[in-house]
């Protein structure tokens, strides 16, 4: 089960949240209400996505202090935890995309020479920058309007229409197209938690005394490049766009790698004379 630890507590954290805003639909439970855009915990406190929030604001629309508020929490709370781990242990979106990165693996379809080429990773900054502008024109928040994040919510929720078809599409390019195609190349709130986390305290720290540099690590983790480290130096993983998902600890026979503080002091290397 220690392979596993982390890929299992994510998805308790996952399915909870959906039995919550299940729970507040159908019995009126007030622990959680809204959506992942906007959301209220026990009925009081309130949670706001930041690019939702961002989309809102360019669109036109004056926003109480409460959605203001709730957009400062969560931006505090992920510049500690790690921007990305929103994308890892709260989006429901990230059960399909691991589903279809599982299966590109068991399928043989996970080659290096077929991914990464026609769509860059940081598309997903252009697209999040694109998002509001368009908000800014059309006077909506743009990306909410097909968010495959509300349509999947509102699905569990309320049943899945035509909506299901964008799911569905999103499973398919992730597992014949691009590797981590949506969330790792082109979903717009990937880049806005990852500028988020870019300082954040807690990441995957590197051991490499320990490291044996079998790379498992590399090949289950979503974001690959951020594990440049591996088996060349002992730090932290820095890179904003690290999911903090724990896969590589998963993985990690090693025990090189694991969730620590991140220190902003340099380690200096002394020499023995």
């Amino acid at each position: 089960m220690n392979n596993i630890k982390y890929l299992l507590l994510r998805r308790v954290t996952q399915i909870t949240l959906l039995f919550l805003y299940f729970g507040a639909n159908a019995y009126g439970w007030h622990m959680l209400e809204g959506t992942f855009g906007a959301s209220k915990l026990f009925g009081v406190i309130p949670l706001s996505d930041p690019y939702t929030t961002l989309q809102v604001l360019f669109s036109g629309f004056i926003l109480g202090a409460d959605v203001l508020l709730g957009a400062l929490i969560i931006t505090i709370f992920y510049m500690v935890v790690g921007g990305r781990a929103f994308c890892s242990w709260v989006c429901p979106i990230n059960m399909v995309t691991d589903l279809a990165a599982w299966l590109r693996r068991k399928l043989g379809l996970d080659k290096e020479i077929t991914n990464y080429r026609f769509i860059k990773r940081k598309a997903r900054y252009w697209i999040m920058a694109l998002g509001l502008i368009v908000s800014a024109v059309v006077g909506v928040a743009a990306f909410e309007v097909f968010s495959p994040i509300t349509i999947m919510q509102r699905g569990i929720i309320f049943g899945f229409g035509a909506g299901i078809s964008v799911i569905i599409a999103i499973f398919l390019f992730d597992l014949f197209g691009v590797k981590n195609g949506w969330c790792g190349h082109l979903c717009p709130l990937g880049a806005t938690y990852s500028l988020i986390g870019q300082k954040s305290l807690i990441r995957v720290e590197h051991d490499h005394e320990a490291c044996t540099g079998c790379m498992e690590c590399k090949v289950v983790c979503p974001e690959n490049q951020v594990l440049y480290m591996i088996n060349k130096e002992s730090i932290h993983v820095t890179d904003g766009e690290c999911t903090n998902c724990g896969r590589c600890i998963d993985v990690c026979n090693d025990d090189a790698l694991k969730f620590s503080i991140r220190s902003f002091v340099k380690k200096e290397t002394s020499q023995s004379e």
